[in-house]
């Protein structure tokens, strides 16, 4: 019923206690899930969850944040790609929120491994899951300039305005919220979500981090990404099972996922 189109479940907090989640995702009826990699280290781990369990896929990539770690070549990320459980590329992006001390002009080095997986994503045909936090400008210019007509993806754990949002719609990327439009103070999320084309948005945990109302705070996992759901189907005032049907649907168009068992 529901697809979970982020999560983390290599980091060491989930993976202790993965028969668990693995449990409690399907007793919340959360049929799929995407796990993303950070960083090329990490990827093996990554894979071997979702070549393990037919419900969950990879992606492959370098997040923006992560420094001292083996940077990404194109050709390397097109052959890590090339597995059938790997659907997507990334997550990537630009993130200038912690620059400690330096400029955005020092991040340059940030925006040329964004283009590196930009290139990547046009040379395997697979969707670009895109992170940007105080960065939409140059993110946004960065994949105009690289990707514009040959490039496809998301914007994941959305928190921009609605310009961003739809300017990303424009470029033909689709939206994903998080368990922060859960939150209290989230209203400016809410009323992105609230605006946003139907066929483009998706949903996601971003576990093990952001756990939605009523979990805020607490350990976030797939399972809880109906609470997601359920905020989207209040803004929309639609049933949640609609809002279910459609992000799942979105979600398996955008990164090609098989129907679930």
């Amino acid at each position: 019923m529901f697809i979970d189109s982020h999560c983390h479940l290599s980091f060491q907090e989930l993976r202790a206690q993965l028969p668990a989640i693995l449990d409690a995702m399907r007793g919340a009826q959360v049929h799929q899930a995407i796990c993303i990699a950070t960083t090329l280290e990490e990827f093996p781990a990554v894979l071997a969850l979702a070549e393990a369990h037919d419900h969950l896929f990879a992606s492959v990539g370098v997040h923006p944040d992560n420094e001292g770690v083996r940077e990404p070549t194109v050709d390397e990320l097109v052959r890590l790609a090339a597995h059938p459980k790997v659907v997507a590329i990334g997550e990537t992006g630009l993130d200038y929120y912690r620059l400690n001390g330096r400029t955005v002009a020092d991040m340059a080095w940030q925006r040329e491994r964004f283009r590196v997986h930009i290139r990547a994503a046009q040379a395997t045909g697979k969707p670009l899951v895109v992170h940007t936090r105080s960065s939409s400008e140059d993110t946004l210019a960065i994949l105009k300039d690289e990707g514009r007509g040959a490039v496809r993806g998301v914007f994941h754990c959305f928190t921009e305005d609605l310009a961003t949002a739809q300017a990303a719609i424009d470029l033909g990327f689709h939206i994903s919220f998080s368990g922060i439009v859960t939150f209290k103070n989230a209203q400016s999320i809410r009323d992105v979500a609230q605006a946003m084309p139907r066929d483009r948005v998706l949903i996601e945990t971003d576990s093990p981090y952001l756990a939605p109302v009523p979990y805020r705070g607490k350990l976030n996992t797939p399972a809880y990404v109906p609470h997601v759901a359920e905020t989207l189907a209040q803004l929309w005032n639609e049933p949640v099972a609609a809002v279910a049907a459609t992000t799942s649907a979105n979600t398996r168009a955008l990164f090609a996922l098989p129907e679930a068992a």
